[in-house]
């Protein structure tokens, strides 16, 4: 039997799932959306491919693009800021190329050209899933007849010629002195409207993104339990609802309770805690590291030093997860750049044995003995 579904838009979605077969379109009335799915049905039973209703109007890659974000918005999913930028530059560049065309040495091709223009292997992969994801929607939803084998061939042949690969990890950390200049540039200018002093201090305090400290209201704040409720954590599988408290810790160097306090005298406790555009504060970020001539500092990398001095301050893993947002363990493996100079330091404030300063010299020695089980402890070697 058909399933037939109304959608957030008002509109009627059919799908009809027989003999290993799979369709679906959608309808402004529920009488179009029946009368479809039965005669889907029969065409399944006929041994014969169903057709789409569109397929007459999809002709271009472009239009494939406009077919999978109106069907994501039809199921209330509408796609976020960085993947609707992708999409739109995926159109103005092969938006008008015709489906059968769109083959592999086309792919190619535009591979070679995206990586002259100077994007780089990670963002070229980014293109390519995203091709791929629309293609195949096209496919296994409206039974349009694409070429996904294409993408993949495309997708090896750029690899072997090193225009699609993985990222390059960054690990740049801000020398003590650059923080210090950094904050001391911020404070000493009466002009500067966002403190970005307390800003760059709370980020390190924190290891919060940019965007979670200027969204955090001050309702999130809990004045007794000193902890803030961070709203739609960053996580790749949940983009909404992602809340997490995180402790307002005095760790790393910088006190974050200290600084929702002064804050609090500012703002006078209501609305947002830091009530300023994110991407003004990270304008003004840029412009203090070129003005100071800190070179290759991204407001990002204070998470990255945030994390490290969590675990330079004796953190486990999983305590360190609490502060972060990490749902995978494995991911901070990333983070523990501990620098050498604190194991002197350990050394000298523990006096160590011999054994005992070598073993810190490992990773197992981020994890707290017999915390983790020893698949985690592997994990972290």
């Amino acid at each position: 039997m058909p399933t037939i579904t109304k959608l957030p838009s008002g509109n009627w979605r059919a799908q009809v799932r027989r003999k290993g077969g799979y369709a679906s379109d959608s309808f402004k009335r529920r009488k179009d959306a029946e009368e479809w799915a039965l005669a889907t049905e029969r065409c399944i039973d006929q041994g014969i491919a169903p057709k789409p209703r569109r397929k007459g109007s999809v002709r271009t890659f472009g239009s494939l693009i406009d077919l999978h974000l109106r069907d994501l918005h039809e199921v209330g999913k509408p796609v976020r800021r960085s993947k609707a930028a992708v999409m739109k530059a995926l159109r103005l560049t092969l938006g008008g190329v015709h489906i059968p065309k769109l083959d592999r040495a086309r792919l190619i091709e535009y591979g070679k050209k995206r990586a002259r223009q100077g994007a780089g292997p990670a963002t070229l992969a980014i293109d390519f899933s995203f091709i791929r994801t629309i293609l195949s929607h096209a496919a296994a939803v409206h039974g349009i007849d694409v070429a996904t084998e294409d993408v993949r061939l495309a997708r090896i042949a750029l690899t072997r010629l090193g225009l699609i690969g993985r990222s390059v990890e960054r690990d740049r950390r801000p020398d003590p002195d650059e923080l210090d200049d950094l904050i001391e540039h911020f404070e000493s200018n009466p002009r500067q409207i966002i403190p970005m002093g307390r800003i760059i201090r709370f980020a390190v305090a924190t290891a919060l993104r940019e965007e979670e400290i200027c969204r955090i209201e001050w309702s999130d704040v809990n004045m007794k339990k000193k902890t803030v409720l961070v709203r739609d954590r960053k996580d790749p599988r949940n983009k909404e609802g992602n809340h997490q408290k995180v402790p307002l810790l005095n760790l790393t160097g910088y006190d974050a309770w200290q600084v929702v306090l002064e804050q609090r005298i500012i703002t006078g406790g209501k609305g947002r805690v830091f009530p300023y555009n994110s991407r003004s504060a990270g304008t003004a970020f840029r412009r203090a590291c070129k003005y100071l001539e800190i070179d290759d500092l991204h407001f990002h990398d204070l998470r990255h030093e945030a994390t490290s001095r969590l675990f330079e301050a004796g953190l486990s893993i999983e305590r360190v997860a609490l502060v972060t947002g990490h749902k995978d363990w494995k991911m901070l493996k990333r983070y523990t750049h501990i620098k050498p100079e604190e194991l002197h330091k350990l050394q000298k404030d523990k006096q160590l044995s011999l054994d005992e300063y070598i073993s810190m010299l490992t990773s197992d020695a981020i994890l707290e003995a017999g915390d983790q089980p020893a698949s985690l402890a592997s994990q972290g070697s």
